[in-house]
C-alpha cells in the first residue's frame, strides 16, 4: 500500500519519514498510526485498540508513544507505548489532552527536567468561581516519570489573573467577553505545552539584563478559546509572557525556534482561512507568513500544526483537510500529500499532527520490523 504524493522536489525536500494517524474517537473501530517514505510507500503500520488522539512520538528504540482521547473512556484514557509489533508495553492513566513532550528524547531538553520525563498537558473539571459561575474544564500540565512518579504540577486557572496583567486593556475585554459570552466552561482550550529551545531571543534578553522569560525550559502554551498563546516559568509556574488577541484565530502549536521566533499554525476558524506565521515576541511583529495573501484553499477550522525541519522548511498539517505538505522559506511546496489515509485504504478522521523523521533516526525501528 502507499499514500499517493501530489509533489515531490527531491532535491529541496528534507528527506526522511512522514509519521501520521487519524483521530479515532470510537475505540471499538480500527485505528492505525503510520510511517511513509518520501514516495508515500508504507513503511510501517501500529496498529491501535484504543481512541486515538493523533499525535504520535516515534522513540530512538523503534517503539511508539501516543495518546488516547480524553473525550472517550477515562478508564482507559492516557499515554501507550507501542512495539513495532503494536504490543502494549507501557500505560500512563491520565487525561491526555492535546500535546505532550518527551523530554531530551524525542523533544526539547530542559535544564529543570531530566530526560526521559514527560510533559503532558491534561484536564481537570471543576468549579473556579473567580473566572466565572459553573463548572469549569481546566489545563493541567504534569511532569511524571516513567514510574509514573508526579514532579511538577501546573494549573491554569491558578495563574488566570496573570494573563489579565499582561495583555493591553482592550485584548483583556476581548478575553472576558469569550469566557463569559461564548466558552463559559472550556474558557481556555489549551492545545499545547512545548518545551522552550536555546533560542536568540533569551540571548538577547540576556544581553540587555531582561527579563528572562525566554529561558531554556520554559513553556509555552496556547489557549484556543482565547487566542491567546503565552509562556509559563518553569519551575515557578508564573506565566511571564501573553499575546495573540486581534491577531491569532483559533491557533495551534506555538513553540518557539532556535532563531527565538515563535512558529504557530494559526488556523483562522472565524476568518475562514489558515496561514503558518513566525512571530518575533519582543516586537510582536510577523516576520514570516505562509501564505503570503490569503487563500481560502489552504483552510483547517481546528487542529493542525507546523513544525520547522533541519533544512530550514516547515512541515505543515492541514488538520481538517488531511493535507500534509513542506514548505521551502519562499514558500514552495516541495512534497505534499492529500488524504493519506485515503490511499492506505482506511478510513477515519482528521489528521491532529504530522512528525517528519530523518533516516538515522528511524533506522532502530527498520533494524526490528
Amino acid at each position: 500500500m502507499s499514500a499517493r504524493i501530489e509533489n515531490y522536489d527531491s532535491d529541496r525536500a528534507y528527506q526522511g519519514y512522514t509519521l501520521f494517524a487519524y483521530t479515532q474517537i470510537d475505540p471499538d473501530e480500527p485505528a492505525g498510526i503510520y510511517l511513509i517514505d518520501m514516495e508515500g510507500e508504507l513503511v510501517h503500520q501500529w496498529k491501535v485498540e484504543t481512541a486515538l488522539q493523533s499525535y504520535c512520538k516515534l522513540l530512538r528504540d523503534g517503539n511508539l508513544l501516543y495518546p488516547t482521547r480524553d473525550r472517550t473512556d477515562l478508564s482507559a484514557a492516557g499515554i501507550r507505548e507501542l512495539t513495532p509489533d503494536s504490543e502494549e508495553v507501557w500505560f500512563y492513566h491520565c487525561r491526555a489532552d492535546h500535546d505532550m513532550q518527551v523530554v531530551g528524547v524525542t523533544d526539547n531538553e530542559s535544564p529543570h527536567i531530566p530526560d526521559g520525563r514527560l510533559l503532558i498537558h491534561t484536564l481537570d473539571d471543576h468549579m473556579v468561581p473567580h473566572i466565572g459561575n459553573g463548572l469549569k474544564r481546566n489545563p493541567y500540565i504534569i511532569d511524571v516519570d516513567r514510574e509514573g512518579n508526579l514532579h511538577w504540577e501546573w494549573r491554569g486557572e491558578d495563574h488566570f489573573d496573570e494573563i489579565r496583567e499582561l495583555l493591553p486593556a482592550h485584548d483583556w475585554a476581548f478575553v472576558e467577553d469569550r469566557i463569559k459570552n461564548r466558552y463559559g466552561f472550556d474558557w481556555a482550550h489549551n492545545n499545547t505545552a512545548q518545551i522552550i529551545p536555546p533560542n536568540k531571543t533569551h540571548e538577547t534578553e540576556v544581553a540587555d539584563g531582561a527579563p528572562e522569560r525566554f529561558a531554556p525550559g520554559n513553556i509555552v502554551f496556547s489557549y484556543r478559546s482565547l487566542d491567546v498563546i503565552g509562556v509559563i516559568d518553569y519551575p515557578s509556574g508564573e506565566i511571564v509572557w501573553a499575546w495573540g488577541p486581534g491577531e491569532l484565530d483559533g491557533q495551534h502549536l506555538p513553540h518557539v525556534l532556535p532563531s527565538g521566533k515563535i512558529l504557530i499554525f494559526d488556523n483562522g476558524t472565524e476568518r475562514e482561512w489558515s496561514r503558518v506565521i513566525e512571530v518575533d515576541p519582543l516586537t510582536q511583529e510577523i516576520t514570516w507568513q505562509y501564505p503570503a495573501e490569503p487563500d481560502p484553499e489552504f483552510y483547517s477550522p481546528a487542529i493542525s500544526g507546523a513544525k520547522r525541519l533541519p533544512n530550514g522548511n516547515t512541515l505543515v498539517c492541514s488538520g481538517n483537510q488531511r493535507w500534509l505538505f513542506e514548505l521551502t522559506p519562499d514558500g514552495d511546496i516541495v512534497w505534499e500529500t492529500t488524504d493519506p489515509c485515503r490511499e492506505l485504504d482506511v478510513a477515519g478522521g482528521s489528521v491532529y499532527r504530522a512528525q517528519r523523521y530523518s533516516p538515522e533516526y528511524v533506522e532502530p525501528l527498520l533494524d526490528r520490523i
